[in-house]
């Protein structure tokens, strides 16, 4: 007969890993959390100390109340731009009381972290080819507002804006109406100047994520909302006045690659591609901002108008302000999309512009006939220019240098990598006609309509 002992013993050599894959899971569970401020301070800090050698904590500047604006940059060369390896962003929480965004910008910061110890190679290349930066609260002093409240009475509103209950994303110098303006002038269609005396205009929150945008050359960048569940992309504000009290589809020049973007997070959310979500309707879950609601001075248009970055904005809950016991869920639902997404950075084209003597040309423009949007190159000469499958004519051009065209056919796998050689232009061509036509951006008062953006 087999002993009590040996029963015991075969009992606890079978309980024993399920007991701790139960406390793993426990473990594991135990993080789905809201964070407070310090809170959140503490998990990034702990996941810098986790993963040292491919993580760095900076502060973007400080919001009204003197909390820093916290970034975790994941890259393999921490705190160092490598030339040809694209900047992406993703940012959470702008409005203080939509707080599921910074819940998953700080859970998928452990999962970056957790999966590359894991040696997860999906992860891994992403890390190694990507300087990926997170800023999980644009806006800490409005989140807790929000959190006093806590989720049960949260009010739609209630801690919405920052301390001095400004709303951030209405609060971005007003390009749009520039834009528009350049449009019918054949003005620029890039890096739109910004106003004079425009940093005595935004909130310290603003300008320290403009600042932001202009020390680093994004390239693709998410910010995450909540109150409704869809991809929403550029335009946010209309080109007309509404007709019969709707407004209309204001599409950028980059409309197809921005639904597309859209899409790419959409279907591989759990279910945000169903349409049907918090009682409204979005066909595929995404939708162009102004077909929804124009909105005035937003974030994601003003990444398009002023910089080489491209922004969508992602309504990731009906509820702005979930329990923490719809945490997991949420997590799980959005895990694959935020991975995806961050993917989307790769493809299109990139490359060095060079002078005669290899010397790299920064701000040298990439031009793209048929889209109205060009972009420029780094300071260390590499431009990054995102596309859809197709063939394309390509223009590299900088003030002295004769602009180089090259026809490139873009896959869907990685980027194409395409370098341009501009050769000194003889001196009766220097001159270069200035553009003509500033208008006066006078401030436009947001709109009252406050849905989710």
């Amino acid at each position: 007969p087999v002993s009590f002992g040996c029963l015991i013993g075969w009992a606890l050599s079978w309980l024993g890993p399920l007991l701790l894959g139960l406390m793993g899971l426990l473990v594991s569970g135990s993080d789905f959390q809201h964070h407070r401020y310090d809170d959140m301070v503490r998990a990034l800090f702990a996941v810098q100390n986790e993963c040292p050698y491919i993580t760095r904590i900076y502060s973007i500047g400080h919001s009204v109340e003197g909390r820093h604006l916290y970034v975790l940059e994941f890259s393999d060369n921490p705190g160092i731009h490598e030339a040809l390896e694209p900047e992406f962003k993703y940012v959470g929480n702008m409005h203080g009381n939509e707080v599921l965004g910074r819940e998953l910008l700080i859970k998928f910061s452990q999962f970056l972290c957790e999966e590359y110890r894991a040696r997860n190679q999906r992860i891994m290349r992403l890390i190694h080819d990507t300087r990926i930066h997170i800023l999980p609260s644009m806006n800490p002093d409005g989140y807790e507002v929000a959190a006093r409240q806590g989720p049960e009475f949260n009010g739609y509103l209630v801690g919405r804006g920052n301390a001095r209950e400004i709303d951030l994303n209405r609060n971005f110098p007003d390009l749009n109406a520039l834009m528009y303006y350049y449009e019918k002038t054949n003005g620029r269609n890039h890096h739109l100047p910004l106003p004079d005396n425009w940093e005595q205009q935004v909130e310290p929150e603003t300008l320290a994520v403009i600042k932001w945008m202009q020390n680093y050359n994004f390239i693709l960048s998410a910010n995450l909302h909540g109150g409704a569940v869809v991809a929403n992309y550029p335009f946010d504000k209309s080109r007309d006045p509404r007709i019969r009290g709707r407004t209309t589809y204001a599409a950028t020049p980059d409309d197809k690659l921005f639904r597309q973007l859209a899409r790419t997070y959409s279907y591989a959310h759990s279910w945000m591609h169903n349409g049907w979500n918090c009682g409204d309707f979005f066909n595929e879950g995404i939708t162009n901002g102004a077909s929804w609601y124009s909105l005035s001075k937003g974030m994601q248009d003003f990444n398009y108008l002023h910089t080489n970055c491209f922004e969508i904005t992602l309504e990731l809950s009906c509820d702005k302000f979930p329990s923490a016991s719809a945490l997991p869920s949420e997590w799980m639902g959005n895990r694959e999309a935020l991975v995806s997404y961050l993917e989307q950075v790769h493809h299109g084209i990139k490359g060095m512009v060079y002078d005669e003597n290899n010397n790299p040309i920064g701000n040298a423009e990439i031009s793209v006939a048929g889209i109205y949007h060009d972009v420029t190159s780094g300071v260390d000469g590499d431009y990054f220019r995102l596309l859809l499958p197709g063939t394309y004519t390509v223009t590299a051009s900088a003030p002295g240098y004769l602009p180089s065209t090259s026809t490139v056919t873009v896959g869907p796998a990685e980027a194409i990598l395409l370098h341009f050689y501009l050769k000194t232009a003889p001196k009766q061509n220097l001159k270069v006609k200035p553009h003509t036509g500033k208008k006066n951006l006078s401030a436009h008062k947001a709109p009252l309509k406050l849905g989710p953006r």
